[in-house]
């Protein structure tokens, strides 16, 4: 009796054991098909890849004069402001450069005050002269009629040849201060060409000098170096009293105000139904649950393996298929402040719905 009643227990526990593990079966299998229906119908209606991650434009921060750090206004992973300063380089030697043209500038603007005087007063010497000469052509005329007369009256022998040859001797005189009277009116408008000439000259050395003093004090502005816009500093790489040279990269900085997009790699095969300005999902790998969205900005023109270093040859024999990636920029939508978590080189994941024609 004891064995029967075993048996039947054994039997009941079976039974129970092989009708749970059918509904634990089923249930999975249930569950695998709604998930697998689940999956076609969402690779059905969507492309996806998680060959993607975010980017920003990270920029360089670069001297443009040649001098000593003096002092450094950031940390390593600041954020700063538009503005900012973030090195002061020494410029004892730029601002003393600038005196100098400065300097320089006010003599040659000094030198055509001179020369503007000298065409003044060249200008009165030649109405002097002109005065001369006017005086001069009046002594002569006299002189040549006196001449005349003792001409004839020596002819009908009415004066000595003396006094003829004296007349003719204050008649050269005459003639002679004439024309020195002329030369010297020449000679001061000679002289006031000349200062013009030399003021035009001046005036173009002014322009010089003013362009090397605005040269010197971009130099003088240089040694202040501020963030170009809002941001996040990169590493700090110098030290004070270091010396830097014009071109040296001092520090990269992330630019948020240029905004974030997400470049996402998607197969040969998958953008045949994707169009610029089209809204995708954008999951991140550092913040499940959470979905961002973005609009398709554009789609590379080239394969990436195209803008490589050494881009694959497919003539060299050892040509093996294999399905290559496009790169899709998407900009990703909202505000700096909610976008501010995610950084550049995160992972993501990339959802954009087929475009049905």
């Amino acid at each position: 009796m004891k064995s029967t009643n075993t048996n039947t227990t054994t039997n009941k526990t079976d039974r129970l054991i092989s009708r749970i593990t059918t509904i634990v079966a089923s249930i999975v299998v249930v569950g695998l098909a709604i998930w697998g229906i689940r999956t076609l119908l969402y690779q059905w209606k969507n492309e996806a890849t998680n060959d993607a991650q975010i980017d920003e434009y990270i920029n360089p921060v670069v001297a443009k004069v040649t001098g000593y750090v003096e002092e450094i206004r950031y940390e390593e992973n600041q954020e700063v402001k538009k503005g900012d300063t973030l090195v002061i380089i020494d410029n004892s030697e730029y601002a003393a450069q600038q005196d100098e043209a400065e300097a320089a500038l006010l003599n040659a603007k000094a030198q055509i005050t001179v020369l503007e005087s000298n065409v003044n007063t060249s200008g009165q010497q030649a109405k002097v002269y002109a005065a001369q000469i006017a005086a001069a052509r009046a002594r002569l005329k006299n002189q040549e009629q006196e001449y005349d007369r003792y001409k004839k009256l020596y002819d009908v022998e009415s004066a000595t040849k003396q006094q003829l040859e004296r007349v003719e001797a204050a008649l050269e005189v005459a003639r002679s201060d004439y024309n020195t009277a002329l030369g010297a009116y020449d000679a001061s408008l000679a002289k006031i060409n000349d200062a013009r000439v030399q003021q035009q000259s001046l005036d173009a050395e002014i322009k010089r000098r003013a362009a090397v003093v605005t040269k010197n004090d971009l130099n003088v502005s240089y040694t202040i170096i501020t963030a170009p816009y809002d941001g996040k500093m990169g590493r700090r790489t110098i030290q004070p009293k270091q010396l830097v040279q014009a071109g040296q990269v001092l520090a990269y900085i992330v630019d948020w105000e240029a905004g974030k997009w997400v470049v996402a790699n998607f197969k040969e095969t998958q953008i045949r139904h994707m169009y610029v300005g089209e809204t995708a999902s954008i999951e991140v790998d550092a913040f499940p649950g959470q979905v961002f969205t973005g609009k398709i900005e554009s789609l590379s023109g080239a394969t990436g393996s195209r803008f490589s270093l050494l881009p694959p040859d497919n003539a060299t024999g050892n040509f093996v298929k294999i399905a290559q990636r496009i790169p899709v920029r998407i900009r990703l939508d909202g505000s700096a402040t909610a976008l501010k978590p995610l950084s550049a080189g995160m992972s993501v994941n990339v959802s954009v719905a087929k475009a049905r024609p």
